[in-house]
């Protein structure tokens, strides 16, 4: 009898683990933010980041299902919609943006792992023709907002100044970023609101710390991995993304898509 409830315990603390495992991983947090801006009328936008390939669902049908939800007036991707090596997530991803497309108009901004895929160009022309805006280096109006998309192979030349919108209409302006640790850059051009992602949350995160554990590009203990910056009059929003990338588990730190009303 000792030893059934021995087995027991072991296999209840086996189940326990997956689940949280699962929980960590798999069930989407929706995290909300309200940003003036000073537009005429109050625009709500979906923020993805960071999908590496992910599906929650056949057919990503559960992050489809959140989003419809929210009847978002356009879908904010900023990057890492795919992973480098692995094909099959640019089926993932095409099949994801098409099915978006029909809910609301979706803006794509490249991250390092498109720009790391050498099949880019080709998969930039399949993003289009699934339904996808690609701002690569460039400034649209989309539903009465000032938006700019920063290719993310950018970031290494000094582009941002010629870009951004000209005269006080880059205060009210929004600027989709992978990166968000050149905040000081995005800043310096005055930009009202700035999307992001790239962090992973940190990918492990201390409990009730809200503290990630480490970044790309930030290295331990980041300080930029989720939430709201600001610095100056620029407004950061840090998606803290859907998937992962080399390490394949997340702690203390769910997937998570973004909405944030801008008034």
């Amino acid at each position: 009898m000792l030893y059934l409830y021995i087995s027991l315990g072991i296999l209840g603390g086996i189940a326990l683990g997956w689940l949280f495992v699962w929980i960590n991983n798999s069930l989407i947090k929706t995290t909300r933010y309200a940003v003036d801006l000073g537009v005429g009328r109050c625009v709500k936008i979906v923020h993805l980041s960071d999908l590496h390939g992910k599906s929650f669902g056949r057919k990503n049908a559960k992050l489809i299902k959140k989003i419809m939800r929210e009847a978002p007036d356009f879908i904010a991707v900023t990057g890492d919609i795919i992973h480098k090596y692995r094909a099959r997530d640019k089926s993932v991803a095409l099949e994801l943006v098409s099915s978006l497309a029909g809910v609301a108009p979706v803006v794509f901004v490249s991250g390092n792992h498109e720009m790391r895929n050498k099949g880019y160009r080709f998969f930039r022309k399949d993003l289009i023709e699934a339904g996808a805006r690609v701002l690569d280096d460039c400034t649209v109006d989309i539903c009465g907002l000032t938006v700019t998309g920063l290719n993310c192979a950018s970031l290494k030349n000094d582009v941002l100044a010629k870009i951004k919108p000209e005269g006080d209409r880059v205060k009210s302006a929004v600027l989709l970023a992978h990166k968000p640790h050149f905040i000081e850059n995005y800043a310096a051009q005055g930009y009202g609101l700035v999307l992001s992602g790239h962090a992973h949350g940190g990918q492990w995160r201390i409990p009730f710390t809200g503290v990630g554990v480490y970044a790309p590009g930030q290295g331990l203990f980041p300080k930029l991995t989720g939430g709201l910056h600001e610095k100056g009059y620029t407004k950061m929003i840090i998606s803290r993304g859907l998937g992962n990338s080399q390490c394949p588990l997340r702690l203390f730190n769910r997937p998570e898509m973004v909405v944030v009303e801008v008034k």
